[in-house]
C-alpha cells in the first residue's frame, strides 16, 4: 500500500540532518563481526548508511585499499578513474579514497572537487582509455554513488578495466580483503587529503563525454527537429551535464531544475514515503508528470544517471520495460553499423514484450539474470548491441558499432527518447501503443513476500525440481528456470513461465522478503492470480 504523502512534496520531517550524517560517516566505527556493518558487495557495489555504521570512513578506506591490491594482483597499472555523485557522503567517501589511491602510488584521474560524474562518464572514459592504450597502461574506475538509494545512503562501486560493473569474482575477493582490512587496519596505506590534491589528473569528464555524445546519437535529426526537451537531473549528478548539452550542442533543452540538495528537498516521496531519486517511479517523478505538457519530451535521470525516466505528453511517465521494447525496436531499424548478428540483451525480469519484438526483428534475444555486469562482454564484442534492465537501466552500441559504455547510461537512454520523437514524429508512448495493438498489452507489476535469512539462502540455490507444480494461473507450465537461457548462469531464484505469462522470485539482499517478478498478456485480473500462485509455488519450494 502506498505512503498517504506518496507524490507528495517532501516535508521538514523527511529531510536528512546532513551534519549528523556527515560526522556519522567519520565518527562512527563498524564492528568488523557484525555481518550489518561489513562490507558487502551487491549487483551495485557496497552500499550502507553511516548511521547504521554500514558506510564510513572505515568502509571506505578498507575497500580502496583492497581495490589498490585486487588491480595489482590483475596487472592493472594504469590510471584509475574515480567519479561521485550528489549524496551527502558521496564527498566524504570520495576524498577518503583518494587518500588511500594516491599513497598507494595510483595515478588517479577526477573531476574538481565540488564537481559531480555520472557514472556513464567513467564507464565511457574508461572505454576509451583502454581502446587507445596498451596493455601496460590499462585504467579501471570507481564511482561514489549509492545510485537512486535515500539521502541518508552512501555507495562505493568498482569498474574493473572493461568499464562496466565487476563481476563476482571481483567484488568477492574486494570485499574478502575488505573487511579483513575492516578487522585490522594496519595494511592501509594513506595520505592526508590536502598533502597529496596536487598529485590528481584532473580530468574533463564533462566535455568528454558530452561532445562524444555524437558518435552514439543522430543529434543531427535532434537539432533539426522543432521538440522542446526537457531534463530533469533530480538534483544528481547529471546537473551540468545537461546544461552543457543546452548550451553547447545546439538543443532546445532546458534544465527543469539545477538544484542540488543533499537533502534533496524539492522531491516527491517515493511509493512508500521516503525520498528516493528513482526515475522509473511516477510517485519520484511528479512533479515531471504534472508539467509534462509543457515539452515534447521530458525525462530524468538518479543520482548517478544511469537509469532514465521518459515522460511524455500523451502518456506520461512511461514504464521502463515499455520504453525499452520502443528503443529496441527503434535502435535496430536505424542503425546501419552495428552488426546485422548484433543480439538483443535483456534480463529476465524484463517483459516478455521484448521477445515478441526481438522475434519480429529477427534478432537474437539474450535472456541473463538480474545485474548489468552480464551484458558487458556483449557490448565489448558488438554481438549485443543493446542491453537493459526492467530497472530503467540500459545502454547500446555507438553509431559504427562501437562500444559506448558498458555500464548504464540515462543521460544516452534520455537522448535516445528525442531522437525516436525527431526520426518517426511520433512519441515513445504512441510508439508502444503501436506495439501493444499488434503484440498485445501485458500487466507487469513486482512485489514483496516476506523470507527469512534462512528461506532466501534457499531460494538463491533451488534447483528446477524443487518445483512440482505443473500450472500457473490456469495455464500449463512451459519452462521452469533457475540458470538464464541467455547464458547458463544461475539466476540466483527462480522464474517459471507459461503461454501468456511468467513470473520471477530472487531474494532481498537488503530486506527479509523476497520479490517476485511478474506479467501476463491476459489483464490485470490474471496477473493478480499469477501473483497469488506465484507465493504458493515459492512457499511450496521453500517449506513454508
Amino acid at each position: 500500500m502506498a505512503h498517504p504523502r506518496a507524490g507528495q512534496r517532501a516535508q521538514a520531517e523527511d529531510l536528512i540532518d546532513v551534519d549528523a550524517v556527515v560526522n556519522a560517516y567519520y565518527d562512527l566505527t563498524p564492528d568488523p563481526t557484525n555481518p550489518d556493518q561489513q562490507v558487502v558487495f551487491g549487483t551495485s557495489g557496497h552500499r550502507g548508511a553511516s548511521l547504521d555504521a554500514a558506510f564510513n570512513d572505515a568502509h571506505i578506506a578498507a575497500t580502496t585499499q583492497a581495490i589498490v591490491e585486487y588491480r595489482a594482483s590483475q596487472n592493472i597499472t594504469g590510471p584509475l578513474f574515480i567519479g561521485k555523485d550528489t549524496h551527502a557522503l558521496s564527498g566524504p567517501a570520495w576524498t577518503t579514497a583518494i587518500e588511500v589511491l594516491i599513497a598507494n602510488g595510483v595515478e588517479v584521474c577526477s573531476e574538481n572537487d565540488n564537481e559531480y560524474t555520472p557514472t556513464p562518464a567513467v564507464s565511457r572514459a574508461i572505454v576509451v582509455h583502454n581502446k587507445t592504450h596498451d596493455a601496460s597502461n590499462t585504467a579501471d574506475g570507481i564511482v561514489v554513488t549509492p545510485s537512486h538509494n535515500p539521502p541518508r545512503d552512501g555507495g562505493f562501486k568498482y569498474n574493473p578495466p572493461h568499464g562496466g560493473p565487476a563481476d563476482t569474482d571481483a567484488t568477492s575477493a574486494i570485499a574478502a580483503r575488505a573487511n579483513e582490512l575492516l578487522a585490522d587496519p594496519r595494511a592501509i596505506r594513506r595520505s592526508r587529503f590536502e598533502a597529496v590534491s596536487s598529485q590528481l589528473n584532473r580530468f574533463d569528464y564533462l566535455g568528454r563525454y558530452c561532445d562524444d555524445l555524437t558518435n552514439a546519437l543522430n543529434l543531427e535529426a535532434i537539432r533539426g527537429s522543432d521538440l522542446h526537451i526537457g531534463a530533469d537531473p533530480l538534483g544528481g549528478a547529471s546537473v551540468h551535464y545537461w546544461g552543457y548539452l543546452a548550451e553547447n550542442l545546439g538543443l532546445d533543452l532546458k534544465v527543469i531544475n539545477d538544484t542540488v540538495d543533499p537533502r534533496w528537498a524539492f522531491m516527491t516521496l517515493d511509493t512508500d514515503g521516503k525520498i528516493r531519486m528513482d526515475c522509473s517511479s511516477p510517485n519520484a517523478m511528479a512533479s515531471l508528470i504534472n508539467n509534462r505538457t509543457d515539452y515534447d519530451i521530458s525525462t530524468g535521470n538518479d543520482a548517478d544517471a544511469d537509469r532514465h525516466g521518459i515522460v511524455t505528453p500523451d502518456a506520461g511517465l512511461m514504464n521502463p520495460n515499455a520504453y525499452l521494447a520502443v528503443a529496441i525496436q527503434y535502435l535496430y531499424a536505424n542503425r546501419d553499423g552495428w552488426r546485422p548478428d548484433a543480439g538483443i540483451g535483456k534480463t529476465l525480469v524484463s517483459s516478455s514484450m521484448i521477445d515478441r519484438v526481438a522475434a519480429q526483428l529477427g534478432r537474437r534475444l539474450i535472456e541473463v539474470p538480474v545485474g548489468f555486469k552480464w551484458f558487458v562482454d556483449g557490448l565489448r564484442s558488438g554481438s549485443i548491441g543493446f542491453g537493459g534492465e526492467e530497472s530503467a537501466g540500459a545502454s547500446f552500441l555507438a553509431l559504427d558499432g562501437s562500444t559506448w559504455t558498458t555500464d548504464k547510461d540515462g543521460i544516452l537512454l534520455a537522448l535516445l527518447a528525442s531522437e525516436i520523437r525527431a526520426v518517426t514524429g511520433k512519441s515513445p508512448s504512441e510508439l508502444y501503443a503501436a506495439l501493444e495493438a499488434e503484440h498485445g498489452s501485458p500487466a507487469y507489476a513486482r512485489v514483496d513476500a516476506p523470507a527469512n535469512r534462512e528461506q532466501k539462502a534457499k531460494l538463491a540455490k533451488l534447483d528446477a525440481s524443487a518445483v512440482t507444480a505443473t500450472e500457473l494461473a490456469g495455464e500449463p507450465i512451459t519452462a521452469i528456470l533457475t540458470e538464464a537461457p541467455g547464458n547458463g548462469a544461475a539466476i540466483g531464484g527462480l522464474k517459471v513461465c507459461t503461454e501468456s505469462a511468467w513470473f520471477a522470485a530472487r531474494p532481498s539482499g537488503t530486506e527479509d522478503v523476497y520479490k517476485i517478478y511478474a506479467e501476463s498478456f491476459r489483464g490485470p485480473e490474471h496477473l493478480a492470480r499469477v501473483q497469488e500462485e506465484a507465493r504458493a509455488v515459492v512457499s511450496a519450494t521453500l517449506g513454508g
